[in-house]
């Protein structure tokens, strides 16, 4: 269970990620980034924590977005060789649960 994500997590460039963390999947946090023509580069993360499977991943995302709707989360496999991320824009309604 994620409840915060500790202080004392480094900025890391992607290439420091996949070498710290081969063949997983992590739970990082956008800490640099910048968008243009609707793809989000990011330039420094924050790994939050990583995983053996893609279930377990998604399973701690939701938990920490719950938590904190307004930080820019992300799961990537670490066989990724570069990252993008393809901004898509919600315009209707949500459905209230």
């Amino acid at each position: 269970m994620i409840t915060t994500v500790p202080s004392e997590v480094k900025p890391m460039k992607w290439g420091e990620i996949t070498e710290l963390h081969p063949s997983r999947f992590v739970l990082v946090e956008a800490i640099k980034a910048s968008s243009s023509n609707c793809i989000r580069q990011l330039e420094e993360m924050a790994v939050i924590q990583d995983y053996d499977n893609p279930q377990e991943a998604w399973s701690g995302y939701k938990e920490l977005h719950k938590l904190h709707p307004s930080r820019e989360l992300y799961v990537f496999h670490t066989s990724r060789k570069d990252i993008e991320v393809v901004e898509e824009f919600f315009s209707g309604v949500r459905q209230q649960l």
